[in-house]
């Protein structure tokens, strides 16, 4: 073989490797090929070993796995007038990879915008107490809002959380103090309460003791011996009150008759 016929037959079989480099391609598990034939869509092409056609075809790969695209801080007034920074992250993926292609020029750049004004336009349309105690459904109205609008780029919107909420430092000091006065106020109810309790209690006792005077008796000997266990050099010895006021009641009763009786008897004549 001549050198010339050698060299051809070298470029030839460099050319063919080439030729064959370009026509393969390898699309992964998590992936779909969009196939352009001469600028059009053709089809899809699944997970596996796929052929081109060098220079006629192209052949984009779109991932089918779920993204995590934080959504930077924003600068939200609240619709009670708080000014707010609140920070999210969304969770999406694509559904339809043409649409994908097609529909939009960079989908991830489009998703990050439309995701910051849809949590400024949500958050805005809620107060400061509604924005910190319901963020689950605040996150659902995000996601919802976004489904709407990506469903026609192909994507679907997975989740959406807030992430962070940061409070002015003097919304920080005024929440402190409202949860202070709040806190204040149930202990005054509950002491109000255990006030009223006890008082019903205390009725009910002096009732029993009025019934049967020997309970008090027997709760002035449980006095003494909580007196005793401390040790006192003093020792106080409770006066049954009921009962002492009832026999002086009863003795003043019996001087008083004691007193009309001799009143009423005549006087004695002296012989």
């Amino acid at each position: 073989m001549d050198p010339t016929s050698m060299y051809i037959a070298i470029a030839a079989a460099l050319l063919l490797l080439i030729l064959l480099k370009m026509s393969i391609r390898i699309v992964r598990q998590y992936e779909q090929g969009v196939l352009f034939r001469l600028g059009r869509v053709i089809g899809v092409k699944m997970p596996g070993l796929r052929f081109i056609i060098p220079v006629i075809d192209r052949l984009p790969l779109v991932s089918l796995r779920i993204v995590t695209m934080p959504i930077q801080s924003q600068g939200i007034i609240t619709q009670d007038n708080v000014s707010v920074d609140i920070s999210a992250v969304a969770y999406y993926r694509v559904v339809d990879a043409v649409k994908s292609v097609v529909a939009i020029e960079n989908v991830v750049a489009a998703i990050d915008q439309i995701a910051q004004t849809t949590l400024r336009k949500v958050v805005g349309r809620h107060s400061l107490d509604q924005t910190l105690s319901e963020t689950e459904r605040i996150n659902r109205d995000i996601r919802e809002i976004l489904d709407q609008l990506t469903l026609a780029w192909g994507v679907e919107v997975v989740m959406v959380e807030l992430k962070d909420i940061q409070l002015p430092d003097s919304m920080k000091r005024a929440m402190a103090r409202q949860a202070e006065a709040e806190r204040e106020k149930r202990a005054k109810i509950i002491a109000a309460e255990g006030e009223a309790i006890a008082a019903a209690a205390l009725g009910d006792a002096s009732d029993t003791m009025m019934a049967h005077p020997l309970a008090l008796q027997l709760r002035n000997l449980q006095s003494l011996v909580e007196i005793s266990v401390d040790k006192n050099s003093t020792v106080v010895f409770p006066a049954p009150l009921m009962s002492t006021i009832g026999e002086l009641s009863a003795f003043l009763a019996r001087e008083n008759q004691a007193a009309t009786v001799a009143a009423a008897k005549p006087p004695v004549k002296a012989a």
